[in-house]
C-alpha cells in the first residue's frame, strides 16, 4: 500500500487545502467561511469541496482585479447556521409579544 503524506510527514499539497478548515476532523467546522483567491480552477475546486462538505453558497460572489489577476470571493455557510439564526430571531420576536400577540410597543 502506498504511503500517504501524513505517514511520511509531508504536507499534503492539493488545491483543495483550505487554511480555514479544521486540522483535526473532530474539530467543529466554522459556520461561516469566506473563500478568496485568484479566479482559477483551483479556486473553483475549493468551492466545490466546500459544497461537498455540506456548505451552501451565501450571497453572490465578488470579483476584483489586482493589476495582474482577477481575485474572487465567495461566502459559504453551513445550513445549521441559518436555522440557529432563524431560531434566535423567532425567540426575540416572541419576547416582544404579550400573550402571543404583538402589543404594538417596542422595536423589532
Amino acid at each position: 500500500m502506498p504511503e500517504t503524506a501524513i505517514e511520511t510527514g509531508e504536507a499534503a499539497t492539493t488545491p483543495l487545502n483550505d487554511p480555514a478548515a479544521p486540522a483535526d476532523p473532530s474539530e467543529e467546522r466554522l459556520a461561516y467561511r469566506l473563500l478568496t483567491g485568484p479566479d482559477t480552477r483551483e479556486f473553483c475546486a475549493r468551492i466545490s469541496q466546500a459544497l461537498a462538505d455540506g456548505y451552501v453558497l451565501h450571497g453572490s460572489p465578488a470579483a476584483t482585479f489586482n493589476g495582474t489577476d482577477v481575485i474572487v470571493a465567495q461566502a459559504v455557510i453551513l445550513p445549521h447556521a441559518v436555522a440557529r439564526a432563524d431560531a434566535a430571531v423567532a425567540s426575540a420576536v416572541e419576547g416582544l409579544t404579550v400573550d402571543g400577540e404583538y402589543d404594538g410597543e417596542g422595536h423589532a
